[in-house]
């Protein structure tokens, strides 16, 4: 039997000695015959599969354990692989495939025969050198999708969920000083000056205690007005409703005003504002409550550019618009003016990035919402003509 350096194919001939007489003769004809017969089952066994990783092509090989394992085509060494080097490929049962480190990286063996798998086995002592790591290399990849999967999970509907319950819940100190300390910026931002015409401010307290009733907020509100051109009108932490000028300049009725504060009132009655803060601090505002650091500098400021930077969800818009609906019929007028100031002002201010749109988009839907909540008004005017005069004289300076 060859030695398991030597060649490892099976070579098939006639005797090689002469004919001596008739009985002779027929015996190398019979040992022909069955070394054709032999050569042709050997032949039949599938064929050691070589890919030199360059191309896609099959190449019929024979292998040769000599100092390395040879890889011969027609007879010619065309790669040879060391033995240490020879690594278990993944592959069908019935298949040995094997790569190599030393070799390119598609380069595979794919060895059918099972005699030669043998001495491949026998040979090549590292073959299954570093399946474990490669299966721990899958399992930290399969943990880390896992751990971003849950990352996309809480950051998309857990903290959402914990914001909304949450909210409610945060004591009104410190809530109060978010408020105050988001005040200063609004008021760097917007300008300093507020609106105290007396008459004006009786009129704009008149209106915002109606509201405020027929809402069932029962604590009182810090509203103003802000001398401000933009037309934008926000809800605070503290309960604090601030109108700019800008919006009042521009709204025709009562109803329209009213319809913005009750929408912002709405702000108010669901904690939005809270839940905002919550929703994009996330964990480190979640942490800063526990540990009572909330009220510190860079929790404040950051309190302060998430309620001015980001807008309203859907669902908070919805909720408000549904709120400032409820709140106009209770009071016996229609929510109509509402969504036709807002129309109003679109064509104008839409593309403004600080108007009120940057901060409560108005889409079709809430548009649609609005108008279809329309209704004849039944109830008193909210303020008088009176009123309503001195409430849109409210940032002027009384004559003397």
């Amino acid at each position: 039997m060859p030695s398991a350096k030597d060649l490892q194919t099976v070579s098939m001939s006639a005797s090689d000695e002469p004919a001596v007489g008739g009985a002779q003769h027929g015996d190398a004809v019979t040992a022909a015959a069955a070394a054709v017969a032999a050569t042709a089952a050997v032949e039949s066994r599938p064929s050691t599969i070589y890919f030199d990783g360059k191309s896609n092509r099959k190449r019929s090989v024979t292998l040769r354990f000599a100092d390395g394992l040879d890889i011969l085509e027609q007879d010619s060494v065309v790669a040879t692989w060391p033995y240490d080097a020879v690594r278990r490929a993944d592959g069908p049962p019935e298949v040995l495939r094997l790569s190599c480190v030393a070799a390119l990286p598609l380069a595979r063996l794919e060895v059918h025969d099972a005699a030669a798998r043998e001495l491949v086995t026998t040979h090549c002592k590292s073959l299954d050198l570093g399946r474990g790591l490669e299966t721990q290399a899958w399992r930290i990849v399969a943990l880390s999708l896992a751990a971003v999967t849950s990352i996309a999970l809480i950051v998309y509907y857990g903290i959402p969920i914990v914001a909304e319950r949450l909210a409610p819940l945060v004591p009104a100190v410190i809530e109060d000083r978010i408020g105050e300390a988001v005040d200063q910026q609004v008021r760097a931002m917007f300008g300093s000056k507020l609106c105290s015409n007396a008459e004006g401010q009786a009129a704009f307290t008149s209106l915002v205690d109606k509201l405020r009733r027929a809402g069932g907020i029962e604590d009182r509100l810090d509203a103003r007005v802000l001398s401000s051109s933009l037309p934008n009108a926000f809800a605070l932490p503290g309960r604090k409703v601030y109108l700019l000028n800008g919006l009042l300049e521009k709204a025709r009725s009562v109803d329209e005003v009213a319809g913005v504060l009750a929408h912002e009132l709405g702000h108010v009655y669901y904690h939005h504002n809270m839940r905002k803060i919550i929703q994009n601090g996330g964990t480190s505002f979640l942490i800063g409550l526990l540990f009572g650091d909330i009220t510190g500098s860079s929790a404040v400021i950051f309190a302060g550019q998430s309620l001015l930077d980001a807008s309203y969800s859907r669902d908070a818009e919805r909720d408000a618009d549904g709120f400032a609906i409820d709140l106009m019929h209770k009071l016996g007028r229609s929510p109509k003016p509402l969504g036709e100031f807002l129309v109003r002002l679109t064509g104008r201010e839409a593309n403004t990035t600080i108007s009120i749109f940057s901060s409560h988009p108005l889409t079709e839907a809430r548009l649609a919402r609005i108008s279809g909540a329309a209704r004849p008004s039944t109830g008193p005017e909210i303020l008088s003509a009176a009123e309503w005069r001195a409430l849109k004289a409210i940032c002027q300076t009384p004559n003397r």
